[in-house]
């Protein structure tokens, strides 16, 4: 009987494991000076990249944190800024 539960929980974690595609449906985040779509999307089309792929983009904001944004390719090739974080602003490690 436990063998048939723990197979069980196997199954369903394994499943739970296997997603291949993620979708955004929503506008993701407004860019902010300093985002590669700040001011418009790019005039470039990411033309090799494939669709659904993700890169990061890390710059320094107008206050001086530091900002690591993380853009996903449309099917239109634009760029959609999914993630942002703000790294901790650390005077010590400033030079």
């Amino acid at each position: 009987m436990i063998q048939i539960v723990a197979a069980a929980m196997m199954a369903v974690l394994v499943a739970g494991c296997a997603v291949t595609s993620v979708s955004y449906s929503g506008e993701g985040y407004a860019p902010i000076p300093g985002s590669i779509t700040y001011g418009g999307q790019p005039r470039t089309k990411l033309t090799k990249a494939p669709i659904g792929s993700s890169f990061p983009h890390t710059f320094t904001d107008q206050t001086g944190r530091e900002v690591e944004e993380i853009y996903v390719i449309q099917p239109d090739r634009t760029l959609l800024i999914v993630q942002r974080h703000y790294r901790p602003f650390l005077a010590w490690s400033r030079r």
